[in-house]
Order: C-alpha cells, then sequence, then structure tokens
C-alpha cells in the first residue's frame, strides 16, 4: 500500500527544505511589509496552496511555492506549534489553524469542490487530498477494507458523536445573530457546530443507529487544550460504554484565500443549498502510533461512495493528514467537516441530514448478529 526507497527520502526531505526556505522567506517579507508579528504565520501558506488546489482547474499550473507547500502541512504545523502561534498541545493528536479574520458577506464565494486539480489522487470512484508524505493506493486500501463491526442497538450505544471544536460557528444571520466568541466561533449551542450534531444524532436515531452526542466544549476556554481534553472524554464514554465502536468528531471547515475570499462549499439538491461535506482521516505521519489508519480511510471511502450514489456531489474529497485527530481510540472514527465557516448554519444542517442518511446505510450494514 505504501512505499518508501531512499531516493523517494531524499527527494522528499530536499523539498521539504526548499519549501520551508521559500514559505519563510515569503511570509516574513509580507510581514515585516505589514507590521504583523512574525511567529503568527507559520501556518497560512498552506492554507493558501490547499485553497488553490481544491479551486484551480485541472489543467491549470500552481504557482512553484504552492506546489511545493502542498502535502507540506505537517512541517508546516510543527513550526507553528513550536513557535507563538495557536499551538496543540499534543501536535501529534492534531494540527494547527490560522486565526480567521472577520468576513463580510460580499467576500463569500460560493463554490461546488471537487477533486481535480494538483495534489489528489483519483480512483474506485473515490477523490483524496493527500497532504501526507504516504504514497496511497486506494484500490488496495479498498481491497483491505475496514474491520468495524457494530453489536445491534439493544446492547448499547454503537456511535459516539462529538466536536472536539464545539464552538466552530458559521456565517452570522442579520435576522438571527449569535454572540461570538471569536470570529465564526460562539459558546451558544444554537448555532454553533453542537447543533448540526443534534441534527446528525437525531437522523441516526431515526434509522435505528443507537447513538450519543456529547455536548462539551471541549475547546473552550482553551482552544489549544482542545484534543487533549476531547481525547480524554472520548475515553470516558468508551469505558462506561463498551459498545462504542465509532466515534464522529463533528466540525465545520474554514476556506479562505490569499486575497481575503472566503469559499463555501455548496451544491443544490432538490432546489435546497446544501453544504458539501468532507471526510478526513488521520495518519501517523506526524510520529505517533496509529497503525491501523488504513482502515479508517477504507471506511471513509465506504461513506464517501454512499454520499455521492445518493448525492452526487454532496462529499467533497476525503483528505489525509498528518496527525492522528484522536482516531486511533476506536476502530470506526472519523472527522466529519460540515460546510465551512462562509456556509449558513441552514445549509449546514441540510448537508448534515444527508451525510447522516449516507453513514447511517454504512453502519447498518455492519451490525453483527
Amino acid at each position: 500500500m505504501k512505499t518508501r526507497k531512499a531516493g523517494g527520502r531524499v527527494r522528499r526531505a530536499l523539498r521539504r527544505g526548499l519549501a520551508g526556505l521559500l514559505a519563510l522567506a515569503g511570509v516574513g517579507m509580507a510581514a515585516v511589509t505589514a507590521g504583523v508579528p512574525l511567529d503568527w504565520l507559520g501556518a497560512l501558506p498552506t492554507v493558501q496552496a490547499a485553497m488553490a488546489a481544491q479551486t484551480a482547474p485541472a489543467d491549470e499550473p500552481l504557482p512553484l511555492w504552492q506546489r511545493l507547500l502542498l502535502g507540506e502541512s505537517a512541517l508546516v504545523a510543527q513550526w507553528a506549534a513550536e513557535g507563538s502561534a495557536p499551538a496543540q498541545a499534543h501536535p501529534e493528536e492534531g494540527e494547527a489553524e490560522a486565526e480567521l479574520q472577520q468576513v463580510s458577506p460580499e467576500q463569500i464565494q460560493e463554490k461546488t469542490l471537487s477533486g481535480s486539480g494538483t495534489g489528489y489522487v483519483n480512483a474506485q470512484g473515490i477523490s483524496l487530498f493527500n497532504r501526507t508524505e504516504k504514497e496511497v493506493d486506494l484500490e488496495a486500501v479498498a481491497q483491505g477494507g475496514s474491520s468495524l463491526s457494530l453489536q445491534g442497538a439493544q446492547a448499547g450505544p454503537q456511535v459516539l458523536i462529538m466536536h472536539t471544536h464545539a464552538t466552530e460557528a458559521y456565517a452570522q444571520d442579520p435576522e438571527a445573530p449569535y454572540p461570538e466568541t471569536g470570529v465564526a466561533r460562539t459558546t451558544d449551542t444554537n448555532y454553533n457546530i453542537i447543533r448540526v450534531g443534534d441534527e446528525i444524532a437525531r437522523i441516526f436515531q431515526e434509522m435505528g443507529v443507537n447513538v450519543l452526542h456529547d455536548t462539551t466544549l471541549y475547546d473552550y476556554p482553551s482552544y489549544n487544550d482542545a484534543y487533549s481534553n476531547a481525547r480524554a472524554g472520548i475515553e470516558g464514554y468508551l469505558e462506561q460504554y463498551p459498545t462504542i465502536q465509532m466515534v464522529l468528531d463533528i466540525h465545520r471547515d474554514a476556506l479562505v484565500d490569499s486575497d481575503g475570499t472566503v469559499y463555501k462549499p455548496v451544491l443544490q439538491i432538490d432546489g435546497v443549498k446544501t453544504a458539501q461535506v468532507m471526510l478526513l482521516v488521520g495518519t501517523d505521519d506526524a510520529g505517533a502510533t496509529f497503525p491501523d489508519w488504513p482502515e479508517h480511510l477504507a471506511l471513509a471511502m465506504e461513506i464517501q461512495q454512499e454520499m455521492n450514489s445518493l448525492w452526487p456531489g454532496l462529499a467533497r474529497p476525503i483528505t489525509l493528514r498528518t496527525a492522528r485527530f484522536n482516531q486511533q481510540l476506536t476502530k470506526g472514527s472519523l472527522l466529519v467537516e460540515v460546510g465551512s465557516h462562509g456556509n449558513t448554519l441552514e445549509e449546514a444542517l441540510a448537508g448534515a441530514r444527508l451525510f447522516a442518511r449516507s453513514a447511517a446505510k454504512v453502519l447498518l450494514a455492519r451490525v453483527g448478529g
């Protein structure tokens, strides 16, 4: 499924070194000109490169610095974690996130994101945006499959829904504004990502999946401790309810271009504006033990295929990342990004409902006797 030859390691090392020099030089010059502290900018180039890859036409080459930085998120996030940027207490569990700026409606652009452009692997009807150093064979992953197996709903909870970044929220609605604790963040559970988790849990229960919804604000008041706090919470649930075999960590994305444009991934389904949904799978590239990450990728591929067979275009390409995101704690853990901070809450709820129906069908097929 993956190979690491000596020549490949050397080329990767050279590429990473050059990417780092270019990123530091370019960002540093911009920061000096604008009077911005240098130590807050380590994570920004990867965001811009990733957006360029997801929005550029397949036949349009990316600028050199963006091509070099694609897939280098482990390195850039580590710099951010070691500097004075918002750091993760355990960078192997999650990656640092760039600080968001206030968004005005004219900055938001609708975009249906697909798997064309630089940085994608396509096979088995699946598109994967690979931001790791791993070489991934999607056909081999599909053949290996997932060993996830669920007991019947009567035995106890099968799925835990939770939110490492529970205060994440969506675009402000002038007719129903929410109190912000940060840009596109609020502790009000009627407006933050917990509301989306409620909708997913409701659909699961309707379809016969026994689910628990953890509404703890793991990222408040300390955002930096979110993944370590969430891990303790998940472990507590798994100890209390050993029937739980899947943990879904529900988030919303943040997609900002270098010119300040905010992209909201959206499409029309049955006349309803619906936020696209992205499945994110972690790996052991950041150095932590996670040997069965390919099984999680295989499960994500199953759910992705179900989503797009029922509602073509609903699923954004799966993203493979360097950190584990606490997914090593069960056989079926996934991180789910429902829309971005440019979407409305209603668009996110529409996407969440369709994701939940797709995922529930896959999970019910894995219930044992």
